[in-house]
């Protein structure tokens, strides 16, 4: 239980005194060690609050001295630990609070980006002509074949291994352009396959 008094008589040199309780009861022995280490040394007059023990004799004497308005330093300790620990957690939560944010805003960015990649992309799609868009269907013979001057129909071919005869393939070398089968332009063609020996016309 604590009391509230006031210090009564102090010897510094000695480094003790005596303090008088509100309720006029006896004058109660108190050392220096009795104080808060605050720094200040107790001045007669000033108003405290105690609590009170018995020393080895029985005698009761003050102990665990505060000054008036001080919070005792147990209770100071306690108080600042828990504004610590709540500022912690209030931090702690801010943190990850922006961590979250700074999520976020990286997620819609990179969602932001790959949607302009696709607009730009369905756009170019839109705008691209059809001819380009689906490749061409294969030509058959018939609709590859083309009608020259001398009225004879190139069909594509263009090799002696596409030929039949030696008379086909000098009629495709005589009317129709771009093919390969008179390799060292001697004017006949497929002298290998077509236009030698028995074969030749």
């Amino acid at each position: 239980m604590r009391y509230d008094g006031s210090l009564k008589k102090w010897n510094a040199e000695r480094g003790f005194g005596f303090i008088v309780a509100d309720d006029g009861g006896q004058e109660l022995f108190a050392h220096i060690s009795a104080f808060a280490r605050d720094g200040q040394l107790p001045t007669v007059g000033e108003r405290l609050s105690f609590e009170v023990e018995p020393d080895r004799d029985g005698k009761k004497r003050a102990v665990r001295v505060q000054r008036a308005g001080v919070v005792p330093a147990a209770r100071a300790d306690t108080a600042n630990r828990s504004f610590r620990l709540s500022r912690s957690g209030h931090d702690q939560q801010k943190t990850g609070f922006g961590s979250k944010l700074i999520i976020l805003a990286i997620l819609a960015a990179l969602g932001g980006y790959g949607y302009s990649k696709y607009a730009n992309y369905a756009t170019k799609i839109r705008s691209a002509p059809q001819s380009t868009l689906a490749p061409a269907a294969p030509a058959t013979r018939a609709q590859a074949a083309l009608l020259t001057p001398t009225g004879f129909h190139c069909d594509g071919r263009k090799h002696c291994s596409q030929m039949t005869s030696c008379k086909e393939a000098k009629a495709f070398l005589k009317n129709c352009p771009g093919t390969e089968m008179d390799g060292n332009h001697d004017g006949v063609p497929c002298e290998q396959q077509w236009c030698t020996g028995s074969f030749a016309e």
